[in-house]
């Protein structure tokens, strides 16, 4: 079993910046992929980006790219996702996930693993 837990969501203005953290405890692999997904009310969860943990290599969904940047800290078992120039259509609950390994999953059905979500709300 893999422990996910969120933090850094709140309330920021447009064009403001926020930095989600994903704490991955308990059973943990080499070989993990973890990845960031949100939920606006409404509509569908959306992959937003993914990472290995092994190798560091990356996949962002178009909306997102040059906005927001997944990384790794190994030695703390964390996930950031640094986001820039928020927008109010970005409002929604942010979560972490992990599966086993590759490929850099982009679908719910994908991950084995979430967190409990952190809200993430961009005023206008």
């Amino acid at each position: 079993q893999v422990q996910l837990v969120e933090s850094g969501g709140g309330l920021v203005q447009a064009g403001g910046s926020l930095r989600l953290s994903c704490t991955a405890s308990g059973r943990t692999f080499s070989r993990i992929v973890m990845a960031w997904f949100r939920q606006a009310p409404e509509k569908e969860r959306e992959f937003l980006a993914a990472i290995s943990w092994r190798t560091g290599s990356t996949d962002y969904t178009d909306s997102v790219k040059g906005r927001f940047t997944i990384s790794r800290d190994n030695d703390k078992n964390t996930v950031s996702l640094q986001m820039n120039s928020l927008k109010p259509e970005d409002t929604a609950v942010y979560s972490c996930a992990a599966r086993g390994g590759l490929p850099l999953a982009t679908t719910v059905d994908e991950y084995d693993y979430w967190g409990q979500g952190t809200q993430v709300t961009v005023s206008s």
